[in-house]
C-alpha cells in the first residue's frame, strides 16, 4: 500500500527549537505550560492553556492547521479547523522537548502564581 500525503503534515519539517519561538523572542510574558509543534513547518509554539497561545495563533495566521504535541510521551495530532484529535505519522526527531526541561518553562520566567494565569 502506498503512503499518501496528509494535508497539513510535512514529513520533512524539523522542530524550530525546544521552546516556544515567540515566548523566547519576548512576545508575551515569556513562559508556557505545554508545547505544540506545527506538523507542516515545525514551528514550536505554546499551548492554548499557556498565557500567549502562540501555537494556535500560528495556525490562524499562517494557515497551518495541524499540530502535534511536543511533550514527552505524547504523540497525538490536532486539526484546528475540524477541532479533532487523531494519530498521525512519525515526524522528524526530536519528537518532544527535552525530558529534563520542566513544564511550565522556562523555569526562570514562570511566576509563582502560574496556575492562576493559565487558560482553562
Amino acid at each position: 500500500m502506498e503512503d499518501r500525503p496528509i494535508p497539513g503534515i510535512s514529513l520533512a519539517a524539523t522542530p524550530s527549537g525546544t521552546g516556544c519561538l515567540e515566548c523566547l523572542s519576548g512576545d508575551g510574558p515569556g513562559w508556557w505550560l505545554h508545547l505544540r509543534r506545527c506538523a507542516q513547518c515545525g514551528h514550536i509554539g505554546c499551548c492554548d492553556s499557556s498565557p500567549s497561545q502562540h501555537a494556535s495563533a500560528h495556525a490562524r495566521t499562517v494557515g497551518h492547521p495541524v499540530v502535534r504535541s511536543f511533550e514527552p510521551g505524547e504523540d497525538w495530532f490536532y486539526e484546528h479547523t475540524t477541532k479533532k484529535f487523531f494519530r498521525g505519522p512519525r515526524l522528524p526527531d526530536p519528537q518532544s522537548r527535552p525530558p529534563e526541561q520542566p513544564a511550565p518553562a522556562p523555569a526562570d520566567k514562570v511566576p509563582a502564581d502560574w496556575r492562576e494565569r493559565i487558560h482553562r
